[in-house]
């Protein structure tokens, strides 16, 4: 063409964790059954939605209004409801229904967050990275994600000195973004973190993004606290919804809650674009954002988020048990979510190592894909060819460890413990070849 239509930052649109399904279903065409572990989706592993919030929802479909247009930033009775909730919180900021806008997913959101950003203005994320904000950041910048470390030798928390260094010496960075509890590491960070990042915020006039899609899957005994109870006087976003809760992942309704909004003029302006661009779509999805206050707002809405917490937690202990005595790899538990992250210490991998393949197709295509490729993503394709398990290489979320990240969804108790076993059985083969 006679002038480029590529985007600056199109090279950095990747996703390793929908990647990889390329790859598993070559490799299942070669005759490998496949195990799915590379992918949050509760109910394609099994877990059914609540019988009461099935009935709720069948009712609501019943309802004329379900299937109209909502108004821009979403159902006005919804926003009031959430914005309620807000208020009510222990020491947490007030909002209004105006400070709620609705998304079609946390997706969608993190797509408009940073692509109304000026493209000169960064957001400092972790690493690891969630691959739909490293990637949507660097996409709008044109430029590598910019991130902190999550130390592995002490729970994955972040390394505050990290971000306050980058922080100081890039004054690019706008913003500071978290997740609690992390995506890929679980990790759940406790208040004093959280108050330093705050501080740091404060000092060099930056605003926030938290994604709190797990935060009503903290596991007892860790703290579960919501960003508008500790983001004191600094402008923000907490990016909420219920495709984990329900969980209804295939309902596309996520929101954010604007924080502190009128603290800064340049920040109130930014929030506007971000509604102005929603009312170029209308509305986002009416009948999910109906449901809220009639399953939320239900009694037994706190026990099913305990029961599922706890549910987790002991699915964590029950991995984290796997790789007990295991000398080559890093296991933290997880304090939230429902993932496990594994990390292979330094020096265990290199180019030389294997898993045995029976099937001759499988394994000649493995070894065909393994030529140049990271250390981690090297082991995930042998673990895939000899097992037929899809995981997900830790250096796939923008890190600089080895490992991979599995999930805690498989809701057949023989089956979640044969992955489980045979990750440990695979790794001490494959360090040992």
């Amino acid at each position: 063409m006679r002038r480029s239509i590529v985007h600056e930052g199109a090279t950095n649109l990747k996703y390793e964790i929908r990647e990889i399904v390329g790859v598993a279903r070559e490799i299942r065409s070669l005759g490998q059954t496949i195990t799915w572990e590379n992918i949050g989706d509760p109910v394609e592993k099994g877990e059914a939605l609540a019988p009461w919030i099935r009935d709720i929802l069948h009712e609501l479909l019943e309802l004329p209004t379900s299937y109209r247009y909502c108004d821009t930033a979403g159902v006005l009775e919804t926003r009031a409801f959430l914005a309620e909730a807000v208020n009510g919180r222990e020491d947490g900021i007030q909002i209004t229904p105006e400070d709620i806008i609705f998304f079609n997913g946390i997706g969608d959101a993190v797509a408009r967050v940073y692509g109304f950003l000026k493209r000169e203005a960064r957001v400092l994320g972790p690493s690891p990275a969630y691959s739909t904000h490293s990637s949507a950041e660097a996409a709008h910048s044109g430029y590598n994600h910019v991130t902190y470390d999550l130390d592995p030798y002490n729970g994955w928390m972040p390394n505050v000195d990290d971000i306050r260094n980058k922080v100081k010496y890039n004054d690019s960075i706008a913003g500071i973004l978290l997740l609690s509890p992390d995506n890929p590491t679980g990790a759940v960070y406790p208040r004093e973190i959280l108050d330093e990042i705050v501080a740091i915020a404060q000092e060099h006039d930056l605003f926030m993004i938290a994604d709190e899609i797990y935060t009503h899957i903290t596991y007892p005994g860790y703290p579960r606290m919501h960003m508008s109870q500790w983001i004191q006087d600094v402008p923000a976003l907490a990016m909420r919804g219920i495709s984990k809760e329900y969980p209804w992942p295939g309902a596309r309704c996520g929101w954010i809650e604007v924080l502190n909004r009128t603290r800064d003029e340049n920040f109130n302006t930014y929030v506007n674009s971000l509604l102005a661009a929603k009312r170029l779509e209308v509305c986002s999805t009416t009948l999910p954002q109906m449901s809220l206050p009639l399953v939320c707002g239900n009694g037994r809405y706190k026990r099913h988020l305990e029961e599922r917490a706890l549910m987790f937690s002991k699915r964590a202990d029950e991995a984290v048990g796997f790789f007990g005595g295991c000398d080559s790899v890093i296991v933290n538990k997880p304090g939230g979510a429902f993932y496990l992250t594994v990390m292979f210490k330094d020096g265990v991998l290199n180019d030389g190592q294997a898993l045995p393949i029976e099937n001759r197709v499988v394994r000649e295509r493995i070894e065909a894909l393994v030529r140049n490729v990271s250390p981690d993503k090297r082991f995930v394709y042998y673990l895939m060819g000899a097992t037929g398990i899809v995981v997900v290489p830790l250096t796939g979320f923008q890190c600089g460890h080895a490992g991979f990240r599995v999930t805690l969804l498989e809701t057949d108790d023989a089956k979640r413990a044969w992955i489980f076993r045979t990750l440990r059985e695979s790794i001490d083969a494959y360090v040992g070849s």
